[in-house]
């Protein structure tokens, strides 16, 4: 057992709201953590309690520097002490926050904080990973903070229109009422990060559209922020036409969960096309998120590695 002493144990930033944070820390450094007064104390295996005094010692540092630590900068930090990044960490400062209308947003992992700072210097940028990364959450924020900060003149807000195993083209009503279901997601990301009086007037004049792929094709889009959702069900054809819609003073960001093709051919996916022939362009970003990047239920973690355990190991050519 170890005992490390830190003025900043007893914030509850640190600890999170009923030690939550404190929890999810024990989770990933492999130790069990308790505060007692101002004393920290490390308890688990020799090299998992050297690794978090290491860390916390990093910690400690940042504050000295005067950082104003969030929670989820504690899990950034990790992320690059994990990757042997310590000279990135020594350098780190938190990221701003995305103020919106109604909410603040803040990157909770280090992929979501290189998201966040690609989309900034990006026109063209491919979010990929799992379900509850941020993928979409994040780029509509952003794409709020491009028109309220007047950088973009509309918002454009797509994804192919494919049927995930339940056929839905059966049911009653006009052609809105029909391709509804497929957009409901894009909806829920703009209402939960604005007021909705304010969405419905900037849809309402067109300054927010949101759209099926198909409604595309034959448009450029000048000034416009444009979001992809759901790329992986794109065919070659259908992202060859999205990315050419971009206009003058556009950018564009795709999102993508790789593992959950809903094509009849999943190898064709436009997607999957796209990150092998843009990939020697410079001015085209990839950000690839993982388990670590999940914001939703803590078990939707464990679910996602149960998942990509259970899947079939590609067999290698002889």
């Amino acid at each position: 057992m170890e005992k490390i002493t830190h003025p900043y144990v007893r914030k509850s930033v640190f600890s999170g709201v009923l030690d939550r944070n404190l929890r999810k820390l024990e989770g990933r450094l492999g130790v069990d953590l308790s505060i007692r007064g101002d004393s920290l104390i490390v308890d688990g295996p020799p090299k998992k309690v050297e690794f978090a005094k290491l860390y916390f010692e990093k910690m400690s540092e940042l504050e000295d520097r005067g950082c104003s630590l969030r929670e989820e900068d504690f899990h950034i930090a990790l992320d690059l002490l994990e990757g042997g990044n310590s000279q990135a960490l020594e350098s780190y400062f938190p990221a701003e926050a995305i103020c919106l209308s109604r909410k603040s947003v803040n990157p909770k992992s280090l992929n979501q904080q290189e998201y966040i700072q690609a989309i900034r210097g990006f026109d063209l940028v491919f979010g990929i990973g799992p379900a509850g990364t941020g993928k979409t959450y994040l780029a509509m924020a952003m794409a709020l903070t491009f028109l309220q900060e007047k950088q973009v003149n509309r918002i454009i807000l797509t994804r192919p229109a494919v049927e995930a195993g339940e056929k839905l083209g059966f049911l009653p009503g006009d052609l809105y009422q029909k391709i509804n279901p497929y957009l409901r997601p894009l909806y829920d990301a703009l209402f939960d990060l604005t007021q909705t009086d304010q969405a419905n007037r900037l849809i309402e004049r067109g300054i927010i559209e949101i759209a099926p792929l198909a409604f595309m094709r034959g448009r450029t889009l000048n000034d416009s922020y444009i979001i992809l959702d759901e790329a992986q069900n794109t065919t070659r054809e259908q992202m060859k036409m999205l990315l050419t819609r971009a206009g003058f003073g556009s950018k564009v960001v795709v999102t993508a969960d790789i593992t959950q093709i809903d094509l009849p051919q999943p190898k064709r996916s436009g997607v999957l096309e796209a990150l092998r022939i843009l990939a020697s362009i410079p001015e085209v970003a990839f950000i690839h998120f993982n388990e670590k990047d999940v914001v939703r239920h803590p078990l939707v973690q464990k679910i996602i590695k149960a998942y990509d355990r259970a899947e079939p190991k590609p067999i290698k050519d002889r």
